[in-house]
């Protein structure tokens, strides 16, 4: 039932953009793993190794301090629709912050959506499918906007505050580097 790929196919890219969610896993070399989900239309497939996503503000900041420790990601999307299949892309990846050079350039690729934080920057070395047989079929109704609404109504100076009382350690306690996006008063 399950195929491994050394990069994605276009039909793996076609699966890849109906879905209205994946998730991200990361550890650092010492720590808890990371699993989270994701949305908001904020991914995009650059090539068949290579994906982007923008790393909105929540309650915690664990992927970007991960990667800075080691850089193994692992990203899936899981098929709730009439289509069973699980989809994993491996590999390793980077978290650039507004500051880096390659920011403007990404950040031109994927949608400006309020309250990013980072730029997930990541090279496929494996990609697997499966059958998905066990997953249950369940319709989307909606997106959420609850976090861009949040994020609209802090503003560019709440949201910076936000980051410097809430995301600037793991839960591990490793630091974000969420610094190099704050003004300089938020620091």
């Amino acid at each position: 039932m399950g195929k491994r790929f050394d990069t994605l196919g276009d039909d793996h890219i076609a699966f890849i953009t109906q879905q209205p969610i994946f998730f991200v896993a990361t550890a650092p070399q010492l720590g808890r793993i990371n699993l989270s989900p994701k949305g908001m239309d904020s991914l995009r497939v650059l090539s068949p190794s290579r994906v982007i996503w923008l790393n909105l503000t929540g309650s915690g900041n664990e992927s970007a301090p991960h990667l800075a420790d080691d850089p193994r990601l692992t990203l899936m999307w899981c098929s709730f629709g009439a289509r069973p299949m699980i989809l994993r892309a491996y590999g390793t990846a980077r978290a650039l912050h507004r500051n880096h050079p390659d920011w403007a350039d990404l950040a031109a690729q994927l949608p400006d959506l309020p309250g990013a934080r980072q730029i997930v920057d990541l090279t496929i070395d494996l990609v697997q499918s499966s059958c998905g047989y066990a997953v249950p079929e369940m319709a989307m109704t909606a997106e959420r906007p609850v976090l861009r609404d949040w994020a609209i109504a802090k503003g560019a100076a709440g949201v910076a505050a936000y980051w410097a009382d809430r995301n600037t350690k793991t839960i591990d306690g490793l630091a974000t580097g969420i610094e190099a996006n704050l003004p300089k008063a938020a620091q």
